[in-house]
């Protein structure tokens, strides 16, 4: 298991010529924050409940309310992107608490557990929408605040593997939101009420955790004697730098040449940004952290919504109603067992590089649903493709942007990144479902891989020039 070693503070210890012998690689290799896994237990739970909600709600809309593709792009680009519009303020509210990172973030799973019960009364259009509205707000307003504190809890060096560690656990959620989800259908008469009322309860429970396990700052739940600061060195990215001033002080009589009478005085560290929006919006003028958002924004606009891609599987195969509650778990089940050694392999090959191949491993999903193969093996195929994407791309684009943002304001530039991302998925739902309407389901999709391939090839163009997230 990954557990964070108490002893990592006696990493570091002072020769007699006053340097410091780096601690066993291996040990920091091991070490995941306690944080870490707290926000991954309350993203299990709370995964649980939202894809119960997301299992179900394509088919409810379509088949038992009777939208249309474009009714329903319209609501799913609201669930998939109403969050861009309060992700920034999620973030900033965060940053200017000064580690409040755990009470928006809370604040935000609250929200969400609070809409659950609220579908139970709606059944038009109108009122539906308005609920996802809701339950979307509190996904924008925790996301950047968790992101944050599972960032300011790692070191650089294992940011990916963090990332990926937190992921697979929230996944093991959605894999089995679904399962939880089909078997309240096939035990209940009024299946999706009880769907319904079950997601509200386990959603509390998450919340409930959040209160009771996670620290309210991300530092205090970090690795000990490591410093967060300190980039990796090129060729050893998956060792964190021990921060040897912060562990040890260093006796008068093994003083280095640079603290001798006389010599020059060590450069006095630069003030840390005060956490204000100017500041926030400011962070765009990094060339890293602008090109990782450009590139987000253009992969986002030709990324299809999940629904989207379960109701073309349903189609090309023809799977009964009473099934569609489990595709997601091919996915679910690809993302969780990649999740980990994807991380660690973006900590180690690079970041943007793991990041482009999800995006191809997306591309080869849409080419397989755009051919006439009917064979068994294609829902399995497509469904692995579709989970290697996110464990390549979700928890390594925060681990890449992480690089480029101070730690003052980690949320705000996060949610920077996050907001371009879920407004240009906005924009690819209400444009798959208005061209689906139009012009059938195999035009939107081909449409969208075109637009894939070549944001993906500009995307190349605009890597990060950071060694770190390259």
């Amino acid at each position: 298991m990954y557990v964070a070693d108490s002893r990592a503070n006696t990493a570091t210890t002072a020769s007699v010529a006053g340097t410091a012998r780096p601690a066993p690689a291996g040990r920091y290799r091991t070490t995941i924050a306690p944080t870490v896994l707290a926000l991954g237990t309350v993203s299990l739970v709370t995964d649980v409940s939202s894809e119960m909600v997301t299992a179900v709600l394509p088919l409810y809309l379509v088949a038992g309310l009777g939208l249309s593709p474009l009714g329903f792009g319209l609501l799913d680009g609201v669930y998939n992107g109403f969050s861009a519009v309060v992700r920034l303020a999620g973030g900033h509210l965060a940053d200017r608490g000064g580690g409040r990172h755990k009470w928006v973030a809370g604040a935000g799973y609250a929200l969400s557990a609070l809409c659950k019960p609220l579908l139970l009364i709606a059944h038009t259009l109108t009122p539906i929408g308005l609920i996802l509205a809701a339950d979307r707000t509190g996904k924008g307003l925790r996301t950047a605040p968790r992101d944050a504190l599972i960032s300011l809890s790692s070191t650089p060096g294992t940011r990916g593997r963090a990332f990926g560690v937190h992921r697979a656990m929230d996944t093991a959620g959605a894999l089995l939101g679904p399962l939880a989800a089909f078997l309240i259908l096939r035990a209940t008469v009024d299946g999706y009420d009880a769907v319904f009322t079950v997601s509200f309860c386990v959603a509390v429970l998450g919340v409930l955790i959040l209160v009771l396990f996670v620290p309210g700052d991300g530092r205090a739940g970090a690795v000990p004697g490591v410093d967060r600061t300190k980039p990796v060195p090129d060729g050893d990215r998956t060792k964190p730098v021990p921060d040897r001033n912060r562990t040890k002080p260093v006796p008068d009589g093994d003083r280095t040449e640079a603290s001798a009478p006389g010599a020059r005085p060590a450069p006095a560290p630069r003030p840390a940004p005060r956490p204000t929006l100017r500041a926030a919006i400011g962070l765009l003028a990094d060339r890293d952290l602008r090109r990782i958002t450009v590139c987000a924004l253009l992969l986002g606009l030709a990324t299809v919504s999940d629904s989207f891609v379960y109701l073309l599987l349903q189609r090309r195969l023809g799977v009964p109603d009473r099934w569609f509650a489990l595709l997601p778990l091919g996915t679910a089940a690809a993302f969780l067992l990649l999740a980990v050694p994807l991380g660690r392999l973006a900590d180690r090959w690079g970041r943007w590089r793991v990041f482009l191949t999800g995006h191809a491993a997306l591309l080869l999903a849409y080419a397989l649903l755009l051919t006439s193969w009917h064979g068994t093996a294609l829902p399995y195929a497509v469904l692995a493709l579709h989970g290697t994407f996110y464990a390549a791309t979700d928890g390594v684009l925060m681990a890449a942007a992480s690089d480029s943002v101070p730690e003052a304001l980690r949320s705000s530039g996060l949610a920077l990144v996050q907001t371009g991302q879920a407004a240009a998925r906005f924009a690819c739902s209400l444009g798959f479902g208005a061209a689906w309407t139009l012009w059938g389901d195999r035009t939107a999709l081909s449409v969208s891989a075109v637009a894939l391939a070549g944001c993906a090839a500009y995307a190349l163009t605009l890597r990060p020039l950071r060694k770190a997230a390259v």
